[in-house]
């Protein structure tokens, strides 16, 4: 058929052929803002540029197929993962570990500062009152996820402010959130006398008389997880923001996200395993029948830390150092003994999150409960960014049914 109109474009047919695609998803990519077109004057056919189509064929996919990346960039001054480490502004996450507190590493994620001295968290009385039935009408077996859920959506309705966006407001409201989250979940055993978020939420997921140094370990916990860069939830929050929602908004989004098996619901599966294995003699038994029932392992390998996630190897050494000699932490050193002798990647934070909630004899589904008041954290961290940005998030689709028109 030829060249269409001005000598060097290349027609419908060409341009397809040339990235190895279907005429539909070549329109597609128009749809989508990837690639320009000029219609001919009767409005019929359509030129495209080479050099154009040159940049969108990525070298070294194959010739079928090829697409433009579907990631979400989004600019941040937050964390970065360099170096095979996480790093929030500027600091790397496992120095701060141990190093600085729970309640520190959030207003250094929030302001770039921490706070000297430290103030207490407390969430406003008659929201925690009413979150606190709120979640007491839930199930018996409820999982603490789910209760925080429920208290934040209930923290959320007494706070007539909740939309005052000014960055003192959202912080403000962030500091009352999670200790509200940490304050309404039912205490199955007896309190630390600490004031910190750590020493609150072991009286709301242990049954156990608080241990200083386990407790300590939930502090860790918590900074290690507090964010990660653009994990999906983070995403789900910072869309929610973008539209100003407010921060309780923000957090309702993140948690509805990150109760997801292949994010911070995976340690779950993992507290289950873990709990399966009576005495580590039977770990290999239990890990080979649940591959032989076609069960994915959790808690191993990280597509962003290829040599091994450096915050399950900090985790693990503090839990190592805090409950030397138990034997929970035996039955878990056996799982990792199995593991490693069949060649399974490196554990990753997940599976150290269900190894400190297996140790410290927390309630089921502790662990993912402990990633979500953490990352809550992070969520009003990304929010600030986003109110302050005042951009919608809008993502385009990569459009893949009939052509338009046809």
């Amino acid at each position: 058929m030829g060249r269409d109109r001005d000598e060097g474009r290349l027609s419908t047919a060409e341009a397809a052929a040339r990235l190895g695609v279907k005429p539909a998803t070549l329109y597609a990519y128009v749809s989508r803002g990837l690639l320009g077109r000029e219609r001919s004057a009767d409005g019929r056919t359509s030129t495209f540029d080479p050099a154009e189509l040159d940049r969108l064929a990525r070298p070294g996919r194959s010739r079928r197929g090829r697409r433009p990346s579907t990631e979400l960039v989004v600019p941040s001054a937050l964390t970065a993962i360099a170096d095979g480490l996480p790093w929030y502004r500027g600091l790397a996450v496992p120095d701060l570990a141990g190093a600085r507190g729970f309640e520190e590493v959030a207003e250094w994620l929030w302001t770039g500062r921490f706070p000297d001295p430290v103030p207490v968290w407390q969430a406003a009385g008659a929201a925690r009152d009413a979150a606190r039935r709120a979640q007491a009408a839930l199930p018996a077996t409820a999982l603490p996820l789910e209760r925080i859920r429920v208290i934040a959506a209930a923290l959320a309705a007494g706070d007539e402010l909740r939309l005052e966006l000014r960055p003192a407001a959202v912080t403000a409201a962030g500091r009352s959130l999670i200790a509200g989250l940490v304050d309404c979940l039912p205490h199955p055993g007896r309190s630390p006398e600490g004031t910190a978020v750590a020493d609150r939420l072991w009286g709301g997921l242990s049954p156990l008389d608080p241990a200083p140094e386990l407790v300590g370990v939930v502090d860790v916990a918590l900074v290690l997880l507090a964010d990660h860069e653009l994990a999906a939830s983070t995403v789900a929050a910072r869309v929610a923001a973008s539209v100003r929602a407010d921060p309780y908004a923000v957090v309702s989004a993140g948690l509805a996200t990150v109760s997801g098996t292949l994010h911070g619901g995976a340690s779950l599966g993992i507290e289950d395993l873990l709990g399966e294995i009576g005495r580590p003699g039977d770990a290999a038994r239990v890990v080979g029948a649940r591959l032989r029932r076609g069960e994915r392992l959790h808690g191993f390998g990280h597509r962003l830390y290829p040599d091994g996630d450096p915050r399950a190897r900090v985790l693990l050494a503090h839990l190592r150092r805090a409950a030397a000699g138990s034997p929970r932490l035996e039955v878990v050193e056996a799982v990792l003994d199995t593991t490693g002798r069949r060649g399974l990647p490196a554990p990753n934070v997940d599976l150290a999150l269900a190894a400190l909630a297996h140790v410290s004899g927390m309630t089921r589904g502790a662990g993912e409960a402990v990633f979500a008041v953490a990352r809550t954290a992070g969520w009003i961290a990304h929010a600030l960014e986003e109110y302050d940005r005042n951009t919608p998030i809008r993502p385009r689709a990569r459009y893949t049914g009939p052509a338009p028109g046809s």
